[in-house]
């Protein structure tokens, strides 16, 4: 058996209704993260764009390839774009530039951006729970779906977009850079090398990242989605056992009612749950620690945990599986992971 740290860790999931406002969301998160901080919780894990909202039922005018109307309605775009944030950071992602506050700021202005990033770290370093959150995060003229990891003692030390928007969300989404697709570190109550990596709604479903995790030995791995169905849960049991960690999962419950009025979609929904939230808390052994959370509008699921378990027992052949000569490799262009 793997000898056990001296120190356990809380770690907790949000399942939190999102607003379709970045201002009045960051009010929600710091409420819910000082509930935590009070129950001494050390990390928790919020929502896929929590910040910003995700814009559900919404087709953003479209209808049929091929096929528009007299006049092309932009208002729902404009709408999600003002619900947006503004991180700072470029068209391109400026990687550890921006986020070592390497990037010129613009003349006359206390900061880049709209001042969510000096948000997020202040109500970090205030409560010192290390938070993990969903942004809308805008750009240039584009928006994309942001992972933000902000610690407390060192504000934000690491940001990745969403690879590839899932369906519609193409409409309104950019594509993120596989280069950031990777863990980051940090330690949390003298815990050292404490690793963890967030993979956002889709991206769960890949394998091959899966087995990176396992072997670049992450005790971590989040799961931030804006939906999921029963199914979800195996999944993160599944990826528990595979790579071997922890794993998060945040995903909020909607009813129809409570989307803004721009969704028009949404009016005949009524009161039907569109989301029906699923969030969780898996151990490496792929026991159910916290959750699912189905059906429940605002609920926050907390677990100890102590990050040792993730460590090989030497008893079994799974280290020996994965480190088997291959002739097939995967590479991902910009960032440092080779499977073979």
């Amino acid at each position: 058996m793997a000898p056990k740290s001296q120190q356990k860790l809380k770690i907790a999931t949000a399942q939190v209704h999102t607003v379709h406002d970045s201002r009045r969301a960051l009010d929600v998160l710091e409420t819910r993260v000082r509930k935590l901080s009070a129950e001494h919780v050390d990390l928790v894990l919020f929502p896929e764009v929590f910040v910003g909202g995700f814009p559900r039922l919404s087709t953003f005018g479209n209808s049929a390839i091929g096929i528009f109307g007299d006049e092309k309605d932009y208002s729902p775009w404009v709408n999600h774009w003002r619900a947006s944030a503004d991180l700072g950071d470029t068209p391109k992602g400026a990687g550890q530039k921006w986020i070592k506050r390497e990037l010129p700021r613009p003349p006359n202005r206390a900061y880049r951006g709209d001042g969510t990033r000096e948000r997020l770290e202040k109500i970090a370093a205030d409560t010192g729970v290390f938070i993990i959150v969903g942004v809308v995060e805008r750009s240039g003229g584009t928006l994309y779906s942001s992972i933000v990891y902000i610690c407390p003692r060192l504000g934000i030390i690491g940001k990745r977009r969403k690879v590839m928007p899932t369906g519609l969300e193409r409409v309104v989404w950019g594509q993120g850079s596989p280069s950031t697709l990777e863990a980051v570190s940090t330690t949390i109550k003298g815990n050292t090398k404490d690793e963890c990596i967030a993979a956002i709604c889709w991206e769960n479903w890949m394998p091959l990242l899966r087995q990176s995790i396992y072997e670049q030995g992450i005790n971590l791995f989040l799961g931030p989605t804006a939906h999921a169905t029963e199914i979800w849960v195996p999944l993160m049991q599944t990826i528990g056992v595979e790579c071997n960690a922890f794993v998060l999962s945040a995903t909020p419950c909607i009813r129809a009612s409570d989307l803004l009025e721009w969704i028009t979609e949404a009016a005949e929904r009524g009161e039907e749950i569109v989301s029906r939230g699923g969030s969780v808390i898996v151990s490496p052994s792929g026991d159910v620690l916290g959750g699912p959370g189905w059906d429940n509008e605002d609920e926050l699921f907390i677990a100890e945990v102590d990050f040792a378990d993730c460590k090989p027992s030497g008893d079994d052949g799974v280290a020996m599986a994965h480190a088997k000569n291959n002739d097939f490799v995967f590479t991902v262009d910009g960032l440092d992971m080779r499977i073979a």
